[in-house]
Formats: structure tokens, C-alpha cells, sequence
């Protein structure tokens, strides 16, 4: 990726909270039990798994609105759920989003789905799915078209999520991009069908390389026998673009005239649950801030290299985005700043190579002198230091409107090039504290205006055996000074 592609992602990712996006489709609750195994069962061949902690989300179309609001969009929401306990959890579950505005039609004796993984480490043991396939009632149908014609006038783009569960029939389907290409919105559709002649007319379709074989009946591996079968299909059914995902051989982005082949972006794959809902949704707000395709594709592909290194189905950020771009397109001091995920990896290497890892925190919003006698103290007590620093979001929620004055990137980009600094990480909540959980480092700084008790992690580091530092203060510097100086001037 240049510098020029990077900066222009970059400053797209800015334009994020002015997307708007409608999405109609399959919701799903995802359900994960993680645990351990120690032992086969001795009833069969099977092993036993010791249950520690269980996570519900939503899942399917509902994955796809978890991850545009993440990255800063709104949008609108309709589906079609049952009136039965995972219905009532769906609910529940949406309505603690913010910036959606969700329209659930509930059908009496309709079936929710409800998706379960049992998760040991990082291995996937089972999925238990219970679900129909049941078509919506005519009712419905029509409520949706009604709901979305409404809701088209507000958006920039519509995303079909079909996952095949029943909501996206084929009178929805097409009275959805009719409708769409008569308002002039954009049509994304994540596709289940193998015959795709009901999605003619969108503007992209986004399959996965099998999906792609099924709907061609033949096998399609290279990149030319990938972009051949991709145009044949866009040919017959009147599609402008197809988005071709293609696991660890990356993405292809193919329309009538051009193609255009990314590898994939991945370090390590923990977890694919997820990831194209991911893709589609990062591709729609991307273009909806008004990235061309291409550019839009880029950025896809970078989040889908992301969340698939994270267990569960993840949402990204565009905290996450940043970091990654930043990485990509520095050399040397700014290696330092590590995505979380990343971040634990490398902290875990230096404990195997017998470094004491040492972690402090703040804004950092303006760097002055103070700051780097607090890290260079910091320092002399680790062999490896991490900062961690507040995200945009975070700073104004704590220090109020205005502030920071310094985007997060500038703030985490100035830290990496001191000395005394050896990784840097971005953390979007008000405190550290699930920072230093993942992390765990062996020395807990904070500034000596607090106590030890004040020290946010401060049980979670002496829990494992890790102490608390007080860093002396140097009299004369502070941020707020330093504001209130500059505002008399």
C-alpha cells in the first residue's frame, strides 16, 4: 500500500460517522461457550469440555450491524424474528446498540435462529444451530418493502444480508433492488443462492470463492479462471461489480473492464466466524464515506485481516483500521504501535524471552517535556514498556468537548519515536482496565498523584503477582497549563 492510498484510506476512516446504512436480512443470535479440555470422554470417542465462560451476541445481518456501528455509521435495520425466548433476547440485544434504528417484525410460531460454537482455546469443537428455513408470511413481506422504501430515502447505500433463514424471499429480494435502483442507492448483497439470477440488478455482490463455484457449477481456483467466472455471472445477471473473498489467497474485486487481485491481510487465523460480515460491512460504509471501490476493497480487506485473528464473531473499529494503516505504511519508531490483538502476542514473547514488561497509560494529548521524564522513570524500572493511550472518543468523554487537540494517531505516532517507549497501544474505553487484563504486565506505572488503591488494574496485576510503581511528578508541566497558556496568548 503507498503512502498516497494510505493517507487517503486514512482520512476516509474520518468520514465514517457521516455514513447511513440500510440493512435488511437474516438476525441470529451467536451464542459461545468456551472452556477447556484435559480428557476424552469415557462414553465415547469425544472430548470433554470444561465450561468457563459463555458470550451472546448478535449474529448474521445482526453481525453486519454490530460492525457498521462499531466503525463509527449508523443505520436502519429490518428483519423478521419469532415470538420465542431468542427472539426476546434478540431484541434485547439491539436495543442496547446505539445509532440503529431497528425495525423487528416478530411472526408468532416462527422459529429464531439460534447459533452455538463450544469453543476450547482457539479450536472450534462443535456448532449446534437451531433454526428454520420457513418463509415469512406474506404480511411480513409486505411490511418490509413498506419499511424500506421509507427507510431508502435516509441511506447511502442498502446491504442484503442472506443468509438463507427465510426473511430475504424472493419478492423481497427483488422489490428491495428495484426499489434501490429507482432511488439511486447502491445495492450490496452478501448472497446464499446458488442461482443468482434473483440478485440481478445490485450493484456489488460479495461471495466467498465457494459460493462462487456453486453458482458457476465448476471450480474456479486462479486468478484469471476467478475473474472469468465473476464477469460471466455479472454478464448474465446484470451485476456491476463482484467482491470475491478468497480466504488466506486474499480478495478479488472484479467488474466488467478491470480486476483486481489483494492478498490477504491476516498474520494468524484464530477464527473465520463472522469475518464477511465484517468485509460487507466495512466495503458499505467505506463507499457510503465515499471511497471509490477499489480504495473501499482495501480497507475491507485489511479489517478482514484483522477480526479473523480474534476468537468469536468480532466487530471492528476503526481504532483498529487506523493502527493497521499506520503499520503498513511505517517504517522503523512507528513498528511500535501494535493493534491489541497483536500487542498480546509480542508481550508474550518478551515474557518467554525473560523481559520484565512494564505499562502506563494516559491521553498524551499534548507531549511535553514532563511526559518524557515520566516514561524515561517508567523505563528504568522494565525491560520493555508499553503505553497505552486513550482513543479520540475516550479523551473527549473524560476531558470534555475540544478536546483531544491531537488525534490518536498523532498522539500514539509522537510516543513511538521516544526512546524509553517500546510498544504503544490505542484503547477505546474510558480506563485500561481490560487493556491490562489482556496484556497483564509484570509493572503497573501510574503518576504519584494517585495512591496505589487509585490505580486503575491495580488488583488484576497483584492478582498474578505483578507490583504497582508510583512515578515521582516533575513540578511545572501539565497539559492543562500548558491549554490554558496558549488560549491567553
Amino acid at each position: 500500500m503507498t503512502p498516497d492510498q494510505g493517507a487517503k484510506l486514512t482520512a476516509a476512516i474520518e468520514r465514517f460517522d457521516e455514513a447511513r446504512i440500510l440493512v435488511v436480512g437474516d438476525l441470529m443470535l451467536d451464542r459461545f461457550v468456551y472452556g477447556t479440555v484435559s480428557r476424552i470422554s469415557p462414553e465415547a470417542p469425544i472430548p470433554v469440555m470444561h465450561k468457563q465462560s459463555e458470550q451472546v451476541m448478535l449474529g448474521g445481518a445482526g453481525n453486519v450491524v454490530r460492525n457498521i456501528l462499531s466503525l463509527g455509521a449508523s443505520c436502519h435495520f429490518i428483519t423478521v424474528i419469532g415470538d420465542d425466548l431468542t427472539g426476546h433476547t434478540l431484541t434485547a440485544k439491539l436495543g442496547e446498540e446505539e445509532r440503529v434504528e431497528p425495525y423487528l417484525i416478530t411472526e408468532t410460531g416462527r422459529l429464531s435462529t439460534e447459533k452455538s460454537r463450544f469453543v476450547a482455546g482457539s479450536q472450534q469443537l462443535l456448532r449446534c444451530d437451531d433454526e428454520s428455513q420457513q418463509a415469512i408470511s406474506e404480511q411480513s413481506e409486505t411490511q418490509i418493502l413498506e419499511l424500506a422504501t421509507q427507510s431508502l430515502s435516509e441511506s447511502a447505500l442498502l446491504v442484503l444480508s442472506d443468509y438463507g433463514k427465510g426473511v430475504l424471499s424472493d419478492r423481497v429480494i427483488r422489490g428491495l433492488i428495484d426499489a434501490a435502483n429507482a432511488a439511486n442507492v447502491p445495492v450490496f448483497v452478501d448472497p446464499k443462492r446458488t442461482n443468482w439470477a434473483i440478485y440481478a440488478g445490485a450493484t456489488l455482490l460479495s461471495p466467498n470463492l465457494l459460493e462462487l463455484q456453486q453458482a458457476c457449477g465448476a471450480k474456479p481456483t486462479q486468478d484469471t479462471e476467478i475473474t472469468e467466472a465473476a464477469r460471466h455471472q455479472c454478464d448474465m445477471h446484470a451485476i456491476q461489480h463482484m467482491l470475491v473473498t478468497r480466504g488466506a489467497q486474499g480478495m478479488s474485486f472484479i467488474t466488467h473492464d478491470n480486476a483486481h487481485h489483494i492478498p490477504a491481510n491476516a498474520r494468524e487465523v484464530f477464527d473465520v466466524s463472522g469475518a464477511g460480515d465484517t468485509v460487507i460491512a466495512t466495503l458499505a460504509v467505506a463507499t457510503a464515506a465515499g471511497l471509490a471501490l477499489p480504495d473501499a476493497m482495501a480497507l475491507a480487506n485489511v479489517a478482514g485481516g484483522i477480526v479473523v485473528g480474534r476468537i468469536g464473531t468480532a466487530t471492528i473499529f476503526r481504532t483498529d483500521l487506523k493502527t493497521a494503516l499506520w503499520q503498513q505504511q511505517t517504517i522503523g519508531s512507528g513498528r511500535k504501535i501494535f493493534p491489541q490483538d497483536l500487542a498480546h502476542a509480542q508481550v508474550k514473547q518478551w515474557k518467554e524471552d525473560g523481559l520484565t514488561v512494564g505499562f502506563t497509560n494516559g491521553c498524551f494529548d499534548v507531549l511535553h517535556v514532563g511526559h518524557l521524564q515520566s516514561l524515561q522513570d517508567a523505563k528504568s524500572q522494565c525491560d520493555r514498556l508499553i503505553v497505552a493511550v486513550n482513543a479520540d472518543a475516550s479523551v473527549t468523554r473524560l476531558k470534555g468537548e475540544g478536546r483531544p487537540i491531537n488525534a490518536e494517531m498523532d498522539r500514539a505516532g509522537l510516543l513511538s519515536g521516544l526512546d524509553p517507549v517500546d510498544m504503544v497501544v490505542i484503547f477505546r474505553e474510558d480506563t485500561p482496565e481490560q487493556i491490562i487484563a489482556r496484556l497483564q504486565p509484570d509493572v503497573l506505572m501510574k503518576g504519584a498523584d494517585y495512591t496505589e488503591e487509585q490505580v486503575v488494574g491495580r488488583d488484576i496485576v497483584l492478582s498474578y503477582g505483578g507490583r504497582i510503581s508510583l512515578l515521582p511528578l516533575r513540578e511545572g508541566y501539565s497539559t492543562t497549563q500548558i491549554l490554558q497558556r496558549a488560549q491567553k496568548s
